[in-house]
């Protein structure tokens, strides 16, 4: 059974597929719009230095979260 995990849990190289995306108003809106929507493919590239913000790959492309976003998002972990 696969582990379902926040995106603010994953460690780099570790990929996932969004089965939710939480927060409200303009957060969760904001998430929804760079792409990040159930069903979708999502890998940790980098974390920065002081582990804030994080770098993802996610549909072609490289998307920077805050901690504090990422915990909105959960994924099942492959």
């Amino acid at each position: 059974m696969a582990e379902i995990k926040s995106l603010s849990e994953l460690k780099p190289g570790q990929k996932g597929k969004v089965v939710r995306v939480g927060g409200s108003g303009a957060i969760h809106r904001r998430i929804l719009d760079m792409g990040v929507v159930p069903g979708a493919e999502i890998e940790v590239e980098r974390v920065a230095p002081l582990a804030d913000p994080v770098e993802f790959k996610l549909l072609g492309y490289h998307l920077s979260l805050r901690k504090e976003e990422a915990r909105n998002v959960h994924v099942e972990v492959s």
